[in-house]
């Protein structure tokens, strides 16, 4: 094993051997002590975003977003797909344009985007549309500069934990392996783009971090790996699902809360920053807070809140830096 991480680190490095880097799967390649900084995922915004694609003189649209890293010194942010004008099509390029422009002036880095989509259905069609979508929108991020496409695993309507209606009862192996041979393929495409496939856990197909593992390595591939979703693996201790995910992760969902409600137990910022200082990560953390049925929900107000929890747990740490 160590020999094939360490053939497999090299491969990554040098560019005479950028094909046996994608030779298959293991965890992502680190280098120097852990390093992370807490930035935003646009889809904190959903409301507003909403209201301003059905009425533009109402809400906030994926500028003021990046206005709003800006003013609070964040420094990425990870842009939803849906938010785009137009979606699921792929934005004009003079859209692209400017939003490069536009965050480059203002020194926020674009460190994602996502897609809706289900690879757990019994319908190959809609398999299929998935696959599509997301090698649709590899291009849009690699035009964005941005390093990951997110994408999920299973259904995302009400009853997204119960991925077996969608796959018509199908044994959950089957199911994986619909959902690894149609990664596989997006990754194969965000290899030809420099963009990975960050395939997040939602409760629904995937809701432990060994189910998480175990569909990384079925897709096993270098440009497929983990989103991981501090508030969805619903285990009895969600904080070792994520240690355990540290490695594979090449983007984050920073949550309020292990759950989807506000009567899941509140994050512990300071033990989640250390597992994620412990694991040796490198890169940006994205926040993404949720309405979670609070009629008084202000996305500036609990973006803050949580930048603040992060960043304070990071200067606790040894050095005073991660």
């Amino acid at each position: 094993m160590f020999a094939r991480r360490s053939f497999l680190k090299f491969a990554a490095l040098s560019p005479f051997a950028v094909n046996a880097a994608s030779a298959a799967y293991a965890p992502a390649p680190r280098a120097g002590k852990a390093r992370f900084t807490p930035t935003l995922n646009a889809y904190s915004f959903l409301e507003q975003l909403n209201a301003n694609l059905a009425d533009p003189t109402k809400g906030i649209d994926l500028f003021g977003v990046v206005d709003f890293c800006a003013k609070h010194d964040i420094e990425a942010v990870d842009l939803t797909g849906y938010f785009f004008p137009g979606y699921p099509k792929a934005p004009a390029d003079s859209y692209v344009n400017r939003m490069k422009r536009y965050t480059h002036d203002r020194g926020v880095t674009i460190s994602g985007t996502g897609v809706k989509n289900d690879f757990a259905t019994a319908n190959k069609a809609v398999r299929a549309e998935g696959v599509a979508l997301t090698k649709l929108w590899i291009e849009v991020a690699a035009r964005l500069g941005a390093p990951v496409v997110r994408v999920f695993a299973g259904p995302q309507q009400k009853n997204a934990r119960d991925w077996q209606a969608a796959a018509n009862g199908a044994k959950r192996e089957d199911v994986e392996g619909w959902m690894a041979d149609a990664l596989r393929e997006c990754a194969e495409h965000g290899e030809k783009f420099g963009v990975i496939v960050a395939v997040q856990n939602h409760g629904d197909f995937l809701s432990t971090g060994p189910e998480h593992i175990s569909l990384l390595k079925r897709v096993d591939h270098a440009w497929c790996g983990a989103l991981v979703d501090t508030g969805k693996y619903f285990s009895d201790d969600p904080y070792a699902d994520i240690a355990m995910m540290v490695p594979h992760a090449v983007n984050w969902q920073i949550k309020e809360t292990l759950g989807s409600s506000l009567k899941s137990p509140p994050v512990d910022y300071q033990k989640l920053v250390k597992i994620i200082h412990d694991g040796g990560y490198r890169g940006f953390v994205p926040i993404e807070t949720l309405a979670m049925g609070r009629k008084d929900y202000d996305p500036a107000v609990e973006v803050v809140k949580v930048l603040k929890s992060m960043r304070e747990a990071i200067a606790a740490l040894p050095g005073g830096k991660p």
